[in-house]
C-alpha cells in the first residue's frame, strides 16, 4: 500500500500480460502456441524449439514493445533455424508492435528436439493462412483488427451480407436496404423482432431478440419482400392489421418453400394457404376477425410490421417504386439462371412489377373520362366562316357545341381544408382537377369546403378552384355534412359524381352516388371505401 492508502499497480506487469494476450489472439501466431515465463538470461527474451518462450525477469517495456519481442521469437520458430537478420527483414511486413530501442540481434533460439523445426513450419503455414482470411475479414468489416477474434458485425448484418453474396433473388435489395438495430427505437415502437418501412428502405430490428443467424435470414427476407412487393401500399380499404396478417401468411409460405433460413418460433404459416395471393388470403381470414386478430406479426404486441411512415427519415432513393421493381426483377433474372425454381405465386407478383400501375394523375384522368362525359362538338356553317390563305374563296365550317337546354357536365368536389392538410399536395390535386376538367369542357364544378363545418362555395370555374381554397385549420375534419349538402342540392345533377380530397383524418363517410377519393400517398381512410382511391405522390 502507498502512503495514501491506494494499492500499488505494476504497470510493467500489466503491459507484459496484455502483450501475451494479444499475441495469442493474433491469427498468425495463434498456431505457434507457447508458454511464456520470466526466467531468461537473455536481455529481452528467447525461445526453445519445444515452444517455451522465456522473458527477462526484470525487463520493463511497453505493451507494444513486448508484442514485437514475442512476435520476433515466434517467427524464429516458424522459420526454423533462421538467423535474427532474416527474421528482422521479414518482421516489418506484419506491422505488429514496436521494436525496442535497445534491442540487439543475438541468439534468440535455444536447442530442442531434432524433429521440432518441421512441426513448427507446418504450424506457421497454418498461421499464414489464418492471417490471410482474417485480413479479408478486416477489409470487409467482420473484424476490427487481426487480433480481434470477435466479429464486429452482428448476426443480422452477417445475414444481410449473405443475401448479397449467396442469394441472387434478394441480393440487390439487401445491398441497398439498411438494417437499423436500436434497442431504444425498438422499445419505443413496440418492435419485438422486426418491422420495415417501405418509405425509408430500412428494416428495424430489436437487437435484444435472441435469434440464430438462420432465423435472422428468414426475418430479413420476410421484411424485404414486404417492402419490395409494396404490401404497405396495397392495403386499399382493407383493415391494415388483417392485411398485414394475410401478407405474412403468403410471404412466410414462400420462404419456407424456398428454404431461406429458419422460421422463428411462432411465425404465421399455414400450408393450406399455399398458392394464394395476399388478397385471397385476406378475403378468407376476414370472415373470422376474432380469431385472426389474436395472431402476431414479427413486430408483436398485436401491431403490424408494415410501417407506413419512416422512423428516421425518407430513403436516399428518389423513386422507390422504380428501385424496388428493378431490384426484384434483376434478382429474379439472376436467380432463375443459377438457383432454379421459385414459388409460382412469387414469380407472378414479381413479373407483375414489369407493368407498374398508372400514376395517380393518370388514374384520376380515367375516372374523369368515365364519369364526366364530354360534350361532343360538331362542324357547322352557322358561324362566321373560316377561310384558309391558300383557298380564300372556299368557306369552311367551324367547330361548335350544340345549342340546347341540356345541362353541361359537372362534378362535385368536397375539399378537406382542415389544418392537417398539406397545402402543397392540395395545390397539386386542384391543379390536376382543373386541367382534366378543362379537357372535358367542364365549365364549373360545385365545390364544398369542409373542416369542422361545411362551406358551400357554389359553382366555381375550374380554373379558379385552386385560387379559392383556403386552409382554415379549425381542428377536426367532418366531411359528411359536405357530402349531404351536395346530394340534397337542387341545382346539382343527380348523376353528378363527387370527388373527395382529404388526408384521411376524417369521419366515416356514407356516399350514395358515384364518387372517388384523392388522398396523400401513405395515408389511409378510416373506413372501407366503395369508390376508387387515388393516392397523390
Amino acid at each position: 500500500m502507498s502512503k495514501r492508502g491506494k494499492a500499488f499497480v505494476d504497470q510493467a506487469a500489466l503491459d507484459f500480460e496484455a502483450a501475451r494476450a494479444e499475441i495469442r489472439l493474433h491469427p498468425l501466431f495463434a498456431p505457434l502456441s507457447s508458454y511464456e515465463s520470466r526466467n531468461s538470461d537473455h536481455p529481452w527474451a528467447d525461445i526453445s524449439l519445444d515452444g517455451s518462450l522465456r522473458a527477462h525477469p526484470t525487463r520493463k517495456a511497453s505493451e507494444a514493445e513486448w508484442v514485437w519481442v514475442f512476435a520476433h521469437c515466434l517467427l524464429h520458430l516458424g522459420f526454423g533455424t533462421a538467423s535474427c537478420d532474416d527474421v528482422l527483414d521479414f518482421q516489418p511486413a506484419i506491422r505488429l508492435g514496436t521494436r525496442p530501442f535497445s534491442w540487439e540481434p543475438g541468439r534468440c533460439v535455444r536447442g530442442g528436439p531434432a524433429e521440432a523445426p518441421e512441426r513448427w513450419a507446418k504450424r506457421f503455414a497454418s498461421g499464414l493462412s489464418n492471417a490471410a482470411v482474417a485480413a479479408i475479414d478486416v477489409a470487409g468489416g467482420a473484424r476490427s483488427s487481426l487480433s480481434d477474434s470477435r466479429p464486429v458485425r452482428s448476426e443480422w448484418d452477417l445475414a444481410l451480407s449473405w443475401f448479397v453474396s449467396d442469394y441472387p433473388l434478394l441480393g440487390a435489395l439487401a445491398s441497398t436496404m439498411k438494417v437499423v438495430a436500436d434497442a431504444e427505437l425498438a422499445r419505443g415502437w413496440d418492435i419485438s423482432i422486426a418491422a420495415v418501412s417501405t418509405a425509408s428502405a430500412e428494416i428495424y430490428v430489436n437487437p435484444l431478440a435472441s435469434l440464430t443467424k438462420q432465423e435472422w435470414r428468414f426475418v430479413l427476407a420476410h421484411e424485404m419482400l414486404h417492402a419490395a412487393l409494396r404490401h404497405c401500399d396495397r392495403v386499399g380499404g382493407r383493415d391494415p392489421y388483417l392485411w398485414n396478417i394475410a401478407a405474412d401468411f403468403v410471404v412466410n409460405g414462400w420462404l419456407v418453400e424456398m428454404a431461406v433460413g429458419s422460421a422463428p418460433e411462432g411465425v404465421l404459416h399455414d400450408p393450406e394457404l399455399r398458392g394464394l395471393s395476399a388478397e385471397s388470403v385476406y378475403d378468407r381470414i376476414a370472415v373470422d376477425l376474432r380469431r385472426y386478430r389474436k395472431l402476431l406479426t414479427l413486430r408483436g404486441h398485436h401491431q403490424g410490421d408494415l410501417l407506413g411512415e419512416p422512423l428516421r427519415g425518407p430513403a436516399d432513393v428518389t423513386d422507390l417504386d422504380e428501385f424496388y421493381r428493378r431490384a426484384l426483377l434483376t434478382g429474379l433474372s439472376y436467380h432463375s439462371s443459377s438457383r432454379g425454381l421459385l414459388p409460382a405465386g412469387l414469380v407472378e407478383e414479381i413479373r407483375a412489377l414489369e407493368h407498374p400501375p398508372l400514376s395517380w394523375d393518370a388514374q384520376l384522368a380515367r375516372w374523369f373520362e368515365e364519369f364526366v362525359p364530354v360534350v361532343e362538338k360538331r362542324r357547322s356553317y352557322a358561324r362566321p366562316s373560316r377561310r384558309q390563305a391558300s383557298t380564300p374563296d372556299i368557306p369552311r365550317p367551324g367547330w361548335m357545341r350544340p345549342e340546347s337546354l341540356e345541362s353541361r357536365p359537372t362534378f362535385g368536389v368536397v375539399l378537406d381544408t382542415s389544418g392537417s392538410m398539406d397545402s402543397k399536395l392540395l395545390g397539386k390535386a386542384l391543379g390536376a382537377i382543373a386541367s382534366y376538367a378543362a379537357a372535358r369542357d367542364v365549365p364549373a364544378a360545385r365545390v364544398v369546403f369542409c373542416d369542422a363545418m361545411a362551406y358551400d362555395a357554389g359553382y366555381v370555374p375550374v380554373e379558379d378552384i385552386a385560387e379559392r381554397v383556403t386552409v382554415r385549420g379549425r381542428g377536426g375534419t367532418v366531411l359528411q355534412p359536405g357530402i349531404d349538402l351536395l346530394e340534397r342540392a337542387d341545382d346539382f345533377p343527380s348523376g353528378g359524381p363527387i370527388l373527395v380530397i382529404t388526408d384521411g383524418r376524417c369521419d366515416v363517410l356514407r356516399i350514395r352516388r358515384e364518387h372517388a377519393f384523392l388522398i396523400p400517398a401513405g395515408a389511409h381512410l378510416p373506413f372501407r371505401a366503395r369508390g376508387p382511391v387515388f393516392r397523390m405522390s
